[in-house]
């Protein structure tokens, strides 16, 4: 693997595991797509460095868990956000 792609990886598995951020938000700090962040940071992380997998992947696995909760608040800011509009 490319070097620059290994220290992207550690970087992006530092961060989230730092901040506790949604893959969605990281994607728009390193400036890639979610798809990427996503890619590095499940199967690429895993290959480096399996125990730091381990970690973000409880991170990633709170997120899809709590996703729900996310989306019903976005929703709703919106609409709140037009009506006063």
């Amino acid at each position: 693997m490319n070097k620059d792609i290994e220290d992207r990886v550690y970087s992006e598995a530092s961060y989230i595991l730092k901040e506790k951020t949604t893959v969605r938000q990281m994607a728009k700090v390193f400036n890639l797509s979610k798809s990427t962040i996503h890619y590095d940071l499940s199967y690429r992380l895993k290959k480096l460095n399996n125990a730091l997998f381990l970690q973000v992947d409880e991170v990633l696995k709170f997120n899809l868990s709590v996703r729900h909760i996310r989306g019903g608040e976005a929703t709703k800011i919106k609409y709140a956000t037009q009506k006063n509009n």
